[in-house]
This record gives structure tokens, sequence and C-alpha cells, in this order.
């Protein structure tokens, strides 16, 4: 008889190894979104006696900043305007709104008849009151944060829960509690309650001798418990007589509670059933944050379908010719020269239309959008179609120009202004509420901006996120003395707090960080200070790594560093931060007092997400009547 081989075992590396690859693309996404951006931490030490600073219980990087609610006591804060801004400051408009608002422009670099916006529908401002050079009101709410805010929480429950949500989801936390539903099926819930309560009672009161009628009673209503919650999942499919099971069973449990039990036995049960509560709604928290957070890093579809749509109609539509006259005008140096980074041609749109929608004179204003190569088409092709009163609009593709100015660093791509998530706490009121606010500064892509306008003496930098409210042409008056860099102050955060992530680099530790938004930048100045020699010196020091998330976290120290005693301080009033994350500003006070309005943070004017009492101060200045933006369902 032939003898038969064993049966071969059946090898489970593979099958391991295939398992543990599905997990792995499971965790990937996730890991992918929450940790977007490294967490920063900051030192929570006291800071000298004499200047009263708030400290950070944690530096989280996400997108997003604010200054609003910045406290600043004991440690003042200098505006640092000359004398015809500060007087401007003190001759504010109360009528809250330019009368100006047009928007027709030239094309950027091409020859053709482009259409003209309509004009925004903006509030007449007082006949009265003469027109002045910053249309700023200062009023109490900029610096009075019970006045600026509304209060959100009522209790200290609130509080303390809000905290730890923010912790641990950031934004997302606010955009849930604002979007909170009210409790429906009431008494669906109510009935899971009652038979969770029952369900503890019962082993124990089954025990007892003398006790078998409370038993069968506890046991009956249990039951018709479950089958009630088994047909009905609302309270309109609810029988008549609901109410008088749910009296019945409340009964039941009071009888149940009056006996003597044991104790142990019924809280361990009832904390089982709340463990089990809590994580099944913390998965749900997650899931939303999850969600959320995927919603606000994704490009809705239709501003992608606007890009695509434009990029081809670039490439089939006849070339334009050249205006020499127009490109002239790029390298005027006694223009006004705004630069704006980005790769959302709504966006950039509404900055443009917002600044000389709001201008006085907008004939010899100039536009440079610095984008990366994926949008510079769709970008060229836009500001070819539409025109802005009489400003230029140049499109300058970034990542060529960085490749052929330096090519030792290889191929660098656009980067953004980087925004910080930041939890102030204070010593003298611990039981106060954490804040979170967002810190925003620039990016890598901003220290090549004078190799790349090399004719130019001064510029405004803004942020794509910025809406224009009020004329700007006074900041082109300011003198800045040896001062590079003009930026709105963020003292809630010193150089000092922050002495774990700067290591052993000389600084200041009692300098203050400050905002990008709106910045007035003095490229003569940066150029003899070597600005860009020495953030290439730090981005050798904390930017080693090839990590792109770390990369953009080291854009934090190397911007304070950077600029470390070369920031001359604006006025808080020009820019009224926080309105991409904080829904407590009153909407008064983004009416009427700041210059400009900065969408920082997650909430975006531009998605769907986005604050709805914010948004509409974006919208105004949005593009109308364009076929692009009706063919891909982009709603003004």
């Amino acid at each position: 008889m032939k003898a038969t081989a064993p049966p071969a075992k059946r090898r489970r590396g593979p099958r391991l190894a295939v398992l543990a690859l599905v997990f792995c693309s499971l965790l990937v996404p996730i890991a992918f979104l929450f940790n977007h951006f490294p967490a920063v931490y900051v030192t929570d030490e006291r800071p000298q006696q004499e200047i009263d600073l708030p400290s950070f219980d944690r530096l989280g990087v996400e997108s997003g900043g604010g200054v609003n609610e910045v406290k600043r006591e004991g440690a003042g804060v200098s505006t640092g305007v000359n004398a015809e801004a500060q007087d401007a400051l003190e001759k504010i408009s109360r009528s809250g709104k330019d009368s100006q608002h047009k928007s027709d422009s030239e094309p950027s670099r091409v020859s053709t008849k482009p259409k003209v916006l309509p004009t925004p529908k903006i509030e007449q401002p007082n006949p009265e009151v003469k027109p002045v050079s910053v249309p700023v009101q200062p009023t109490k709410g900029v610096n009075d944060n019970s006045k600026t805010r509304r209060p959100r929480f009522q209790n200290a429950d609130d509080v303390e829960k809000a905290k730890a949500c923010q912790l641990e989801f950031g934004s997302y936390c606010l955009w849930s509690i604002e979007h909170k539903e009210v409790m429906k099926d009431t008494i669906v819930k109510r009935l899971k309650d009652q038979l969770f309560v029952a369900r503890s009672y019962y082993p124990s009161i089954a025990k007892l001798k003398g006790k078998e009628a409370l038993t069968r009673e506890l046991k009956q209503n249990i039951q018709e418990h479950e089958r009630v919650l088994s047909e009905s999942i609302v309270d309109a499919d609810l029988p008549s007589f609901i109410k008088k099971k749910v009296e019945k069973m409340d009964q039941s449990i009071a009888s149940a509670k009056s006996c003597t039990v044991d104790c142990n036995n019924v809280d361990r049960k009832l904390l089982q059933i709340l463990h089990m509560t809590e994580d099944e709604a913390h998965f749900h928290m997650k899931q939303s944050a999850y969600l959320y957070n995927l919603g606000v890093h994704t490009m809705p579809k239709s501003h992608h379908c606007l890009n695509m749509r434009l990029t081809v109609e670039y490439f089939k539509s006849t070339p334009l010719d050249s205006d020499d006259s127009l490109v002239h005008k790029f390298n005027i140096p006694d223009h006004r020269h705004y630069v704006i980074l980005s790769k959302n041609v709504l966006a950039a749109s509404v900055v443009i239309n917002s600044t000389v929608s709001s201008s006085e004179d907008s004939e010899n204003v100039v536009f440079h959008i610095l984008t990366d190569a994926q949008n510079f088409y769709a970008m060229k092709h836009w500001f070819a179609r539409n025109s802005y009163r009489e400003s230029t609009v140049d499109v300058i593709n970034y990542e060529q120009i960085i490749l052929e100015s330096y090519p030792e660093l290889g191929t660098q791509q656009l980067y953004l202004p980087e925004e910080f998530r930041v939890f102030i706490s204070s010593f003298e009121r611990p039981t106060e509420k954490t804040r979170m606010e967002y810190l925003s500064v620039f990016s890598h892509s901003h220290f090549f901006i004078p190799e790349i306008f090399k004719d130019l003496k001064k510029v405004i930098v803004l942020d794509d996120d910025v809406v224009v409210q009020h004329d700007l042409s006074f900041l082109w008056n300011l003198d800045m003395g040896d001062k590079v860099n003009g930026a709105v102050k963020f003292c809630g955060l010193r150089l000092g707090q922050l002495r774990n992530l700067l290591g052993r680099a000389m600084y200041d530790p009692q300098s203050c960080a400050w905002m990008s938004g709106v910045n007035v930048v003095d490229l003569e100045k940066w150029r003899e200070h070597n600005v860009t020699e020495s953030y290439l010196q730090l981005l050798r020091k904390f930017g080693n790594s090839d990590d792109e998330a770390s990369l953009r976290a080291a854009a934090l120290p190397i911007s304070l560093l950077s600029f470390q005693h070369l920031v001359y301080p604006l006025d808080e009033r020009l820019t009224l931060s926080g309105l991409g994350y904080d829904y407590g500003i009153e909407v008064e006070i983004a009416q009427s007092s700041a210059a400009s309005l900065h969408y920082n943070g997650n909430m975006k004017p531009w998605l769907e997400l986005g604050i709805p009492d914010y948004r509409k101060y974006w919208k105004r200045f949005l593009t109308r009547d364009e076929r692009f933006m009706d063919e891909c369902n982009v709603s003004p």
C-alpha cells in the first residue's frame, strides 16, 4: 500500500502580511488628517515679574491664527505709527464702509477687452463725515474681549469639556458646538435610560428573598421596554399608552432603589454602561472630526472644476498679445505693489477686488500673484478675462522662478502662509477657560520675495484669506525706520516661551510674535539686513528633515527668528483676525471697525464649513456672471 504524504502546512506569513497591509491602509488616512501638522509645545514657565504674560499649555500645528482675545495686561504694545497715520487714526469715519466699490482693471501681460466686474453693493457713507486715509473705527470691542466676542459657555463644566475637546480635535469642537442639534425623541431616550437602570438593579433584586413580586415586575417592564424600542426609534412611532409604561417603570425602579442591595454590583453595572456609552460617543466624535478635517483640507469639487475649465480654456483660446505698457508697470518702484501667494483663483480675486474697491485711486496699483505650476494657467486665464478698475494683475509661476534662481534648492513648491493653533491660559486666573487662538506667519516661500522683485523697494503682502474693507493707501506713507516687516504684533506669545523649540539660537526672550495677513515689507531694508541669507542659515538648522510636515512646522521658529528686532508694529485695528474659527466675534465689529478681515483658521469663507455670519463679507466681492463659475456650480 502506497504511503500518503502528510498534508502540507499552510503558510501563515503571507496572510499576516496581507492583514498588516490592510490595517495600515486604514490608519494612514486618519493619521494624515489628524497629524497634518506636527504638534509643537511651548514652555509654561512664568515670565519675569514686571511683565504679565499669558502662558501656553500647548502649541499645535493646524490651520488658522487669531489675535483679538490676547490679554496684554501690564505689557503695553506700541502702535508704532508715524504722525500722519496716527492723525488719520484719530479721524475715524463712523459710517463703517467706503463708498467706492467698483471693479474694473487691465489684464496682466495680455491685451484684450476684459469683462468689467459689477460694483458690490456697499452701504453709502455718511456724507457729513470727511473721508480720511485710515477709515478704521476705534471701537472698544477690538481690545475688550467681553464686548468683541459673544459668551459661548454658560457653566464651568462646559468650559472644561470644550478645553479637553479643543486640545484633541482643535477647531472641530467650536464647529460642533455651534452646530449642535436640539435633542429630539426625548421619550425614546428616556425609555433607554430606564432600561439601563432597570437592568442594573435586576440581578441584585432577583437574589433577595421575599422580593419575587418586584423581580417579576422588573422583568416584565424590561421585556416591554425592549419590545417597544425594537419597534420604535422615534417618538412618533411610540404607542399611545407609552406614558403609562414610563410611569410604571419609574415606580418599579423607585421600589428597587428602596431595597437593601449590594451597591457594588449595581455600581459596577452602571459603570459598565457608562464606559460603553462614553466610548461610543468618543468614537462618533472622532468619526465626525475626521469628516470635518477632510472637508476643511479638501478643495471643493466646484473649485477644482473651475481650475480645470480655466486651464483647458487657456490652451484652447487664441494667444493674447502682450501689452508692453502693462509689463512696464510691473517693475515701476513708485507704484503700489501688492504681493499675494495663492493657489485659489477665487480667493485671490476676492483679495484683489476688495482692495481696489476700497481704494480711492487704483490707477497705479499692481498686484503680483505668486502661484504654483498647477494653477498658473488657470490664474493667467482668469485675470485675462476679468479686470479690477484701473489696477494691473501680474501672475507669476513661483516654482519656475525659484528653480531658475536657486537651482541648488531643487524644485521648491509654493508654501502658503503657515498657521499654528495656540492655547492660552492665565496664571492669575487659573479657573478661567483656556482660549484657543490661531497664529499665522510667513512660509518658506515668502523669504524669496526680494529675489523675485529685485527692482521694487516696498510691497504689501496680503494673505489670500483676507478681505480689505477700507483704503490701505496710508500704509505706503509709513516711515518704518530701520525695520523690515510691518505687522500686527501678537504678544500673547513671546520667544522665551518657545525655548524648547528654538534650542540654542540667540534670541530675546521678551520679543513678541507677529501675525501675517497684511504686512508692509521694506525690500531695501530686507536686502540690507540679509534676511534671506539669515533664513537659509536657519533653514539648515531647523529644516533638516525630509518630512514635509516637519519642514512646514519649522516655519514658526524660522519666521520669528529671521525678523527678530526687525518688526514694525502696526495698529491692531488694521486687521480683525479669527474669522475662520471664532464664532464669538460680533458682526457689528467685523462690519465696521477693522480695515481688513482675516479669515485665519480652518473654516475658510470659500468652504461650505465657513462661518455663515462672516462669509457674507467675503462673498460680496466674489465675481458675478462668470460663465465658468456657472458651469462648475460655484455659487456666489
